[in-house]
């Protein structure tokens, strides 16, 4: 995943609380096969003023639906914002991942929120997106700063500090861990093969130990039935 260092953004601001992950993906794209391209279907209810998905087809096309002008994201102000503010207990829900891909290939780096659902949280930091919690007075006030267009924030993960333009500074934590994956872009698979070596060396110790283990049923003289004379 694309490391985070720093990051300059237009804001977008969600005022409100509990959106759970059926608002952010809607269930019925959860039948697609691959992670991509689901941008198209984020806050799928709350963008567009028809139900999408009609039939449950997962692959429904967004063309042509009626996009709701009162809803942020539409508007044309919020063209291209990356960093997303919200009220309390955002992703909260089931713990599909798809809620957290439809953002980050929207073009979402960061969120900011007085709280987040926690399998969401540990979503948000395994695809490189960086959940930032600041107390629920400091959130309004970023909803609010957002309402001006153009309004712009950067975030500083090494400095642990979010700020504006004008003068605003936020503090907020991180476990070291976290920040470390995020700054390096290492997620669970590159943490693992970091360690491609000493894998090898244990299955090669456990299958002379146990080599019984990993005996085949053809090592062993077994065929299946189709194979026998």
């Amino acid at each position: 995943m694309t490391p985070f260092l720093q990051h300059d953004g237009l804001v977008v601001a969600i005022p409100a609380a509990n959106v759970d992950t059926d608002v952010l993906v809607p269930k019925q794209y959860l039948k697609r096969v691959e992670r991509t391209g689901l941008a198209d279907y984020l806050f799928d209810s709350w963008r567009y003023l028809d139900r999408g998905g009609a039939g449950d087809d997962p692959y429904a096309s967004c063309a042509g639906r009626a996009p709701d002008p009162g809803f942020p994201l539409n508007q044309p102000r919020h063209a291209g914002a990356s960093i997303l503010v919200a009220r309390a207990n955002f992703g909260c829900g089931s713990s599909r991942e798809q809620a957290v891909w439809a953002l980050a290939q929207w073009g979402i780096r960061a969120l900011v929120a007085p709280s987040f659902g926690e399998i969401f949280l540990n979503n948000c930091f395994a695809n490189g997106v960086l959940p930032i919690v600041l107390e629920a007075a400091a959130v309004e006030d970023l909803i609010t700063r957002a309402g001006v267009p153009g309004f712009r924030l950067t975030v500083d993960l090494p400095e642990q500090a979010v700020s504006d333009a004008v003068g605003g500074r936020w503090g907020f934590e991180i476990t070291p861990f976290r920040k470390a994956c995020l700054m390096q872009g290492a997620d669970a698979v590159v943490l693992t093969q970091r360690h491609d070596a000493a894998l090898a060396r244990f299955e090669e110790r456990h299958a002379r130990r146990f080599p019984w283990l990993s005996t085949t049923p053809a090592d062993a003289g077994f065929a299946p039935p189709d194979a026998q004379p």
